[in-house]
């Protein structure tokens, strides 16, 4: 089907509030708004997490030029209301996924409103933080039974990406092929679980709430595609160059928070847990120790890379024109913010995956060698486990070891996110066989 440029538009002109913005005035007292989108928890070192360790207005008050600053932060559901303040004037910082990133990018430069990039939250170098589920008593096995069904995402978001493309792969017309539904994730969430839509395409944390509140099941992991995913800053141009040391005041702010967040994830977890509502577990699968997250300001290449192959499909959805991308990306502030830290931080790599148990009562998960050994661990603590993860033998993307995909082959267990690459992988391999989470704990103790 196809989308118009209005519905494209994604709500970019969505009513707008007063707020302050540092652009306005050299008074003594500055207001910067940031916009930031506490429930999307791929960006909490730049928003929820950010916010609650007060790291921003501590490097603020550091500043000692003459000023008083006030951070005003705002919430949104979406990178699309962000936008459509920051291109108002009315915020000077945001955060939001790459696909948004893309469209305030060129909303901005449309309106004559540039913006720019100008760090990184959090990333996935497969493209694991976004999935495809369903109902949890659905018999869908792969994408190849969404023909002719009725599919929700938001359109102009990671998520959708990961279905047209995904779509495209299995050899499925993702405008014909499919009756895409452009919803928001809370109505899209609310669609599945009512059955008026066969399966939703999310971002980070929607498919893994689900999934633990035992309201979907995966059925493609985004993994699958290879192709990296993020979440980044973004400020306006002119904001920078009028507030250049306000904007690397919280670049510094969110290298604390990253450090925080990687030194401390557990207690991250719970922060963040505490301030959006959402499980401390769901928290964990995406920006844990082993999660499906890996948070890093910097801005490697094979982000930049992936947002330029980003354009193309929002160009076929008529999202966005041209985007040049080499513009968009902005690197000077973050570096001039780290220094020669920048350097280091640009060559670290994602953590090797792993199995994990988060025990009940405790403040720290223990991490185990294989899912086989974690599931001696669980069978044997059935009472004490708070959550156990374990990373798809495919893929490596982490996710709940007692909604994984288990497949047996010989003294080996398998865990899989998703139905189809269990199944590929038992069709690779004579004897091997999928078996249910009760019988993998009973092979494994």
């Amino acid at each position: 089907m196809k989308h118009k440029p209005v519905v494209a538009a994604l709500l970019l002109f969505a009513p707008l509030t007063a707020c302050g913005s540092a652009q306005a005035g050299d008074s003594s007292t500055v207001t910067v708004t940031v916009g930031y989108q506490s429930k999307t928890i791929n960006t909490v070192t730049a928003g929820t997490l950010l916010r609650s360790l007060g790291y921003f207005e501590k490097q603020l008050n550091s500043l000692h030029d003459g000023h008083t600053y006030k951070v005003d932060w705002q919430d949104y559901a979406t990178g699309a209301p962000i936008t459509a303040q920051m291109t108002a004037g009315k915020i000077d910082i945001g955060s939001m996924g790459d696909f948004p990133l893309l469209i305030n990018a060129a909303r901005g430069k449309q309106l004559g409103k540039p913006t720019r990039l100008v760090s990184v939250t959090g990333y996935n170098l497969r493209g694991g933080l976004n999935t495809i589920v369903t109902s949890p008593d659905s018999d869908f096995a792969s994408l190849d039974d969404l023909r002719g069904k009725k599919v929700s995402t938001s359109v102009g978001s990671a998520a959708d990406g990961t279905l047209v493309r995904a779509l495209q792969r299995a050899g499925i017309d993702p405008d014909k092929g499919i009756e895409k539904l452009n919803q928001q994730p809370a109505v899209g969430a609310s669609a599945l679980s009512a059955g008026s839509t066969d399966a939703l395409s999310q971002f980070v944390a929607w498919p893994g709430l689900l999934a633990y509140q035992g309201k979907a099941k995966a059925l493609y992991d985004g993994a699958e595609l290879d192709l990296p995913t993020f979440h980044g800053v973004t400020a306006r141009e002119d904001f920078a160059k009028q507030r250049p040391t306000v904007l690397e005041a919280f670049l510094k702010a969110q290298a604390e928070a990253t450090d925080h967040l990687n030194a401390h994830p557990v207690g991250a977890a719970e922060s963040v847990a505490k301030a959006t509502g959402l499980p401390a577990e769901v928290v964990y699968l995406y920006n844990g120790a082993h999660g499906i997250a890996t948070f890093d300001p910097a801005i490697k290449p094979q982000l930049v890379s992936a947002l330029k192959q980003d354009v193309s499909v929002l160009k076929a959805a008529k999202l966005t024109g041209d985007v040049d991308v080499d513009s968009f990306v902005d690197d000077q502030y973050v570096k001039k913010a780290l220094g020669s830290d920048y350097a280091a931080r640009l060559a670290t790599k994602p953590s090797a995956s792993a199995s994990e148990v988060w025990p009940k009562g405790a403040s720290k998960t223990q991490s185990f060698k294989t899912p086989a050994e974690l599931l001696a661990y669980v069978s044997a603590h059935k009472d004490g486990i708070r959550a156990a993860y374990v990373p798809d033998a495919t893929t490596g993307t982490l996710w709940f070891a007692d909604k994984a995909v288990w497949v047996s082959d010989g003294d080996e267990l398998l865990p899989f996110v998703a139905p189809e690459t269990a199944q590929a992988y038992v069709s690779a391999h004579g004897g091997a066989r999928v078996v249910t989470y009760a019988e993998a704990l009973e092979q494994a103790s």
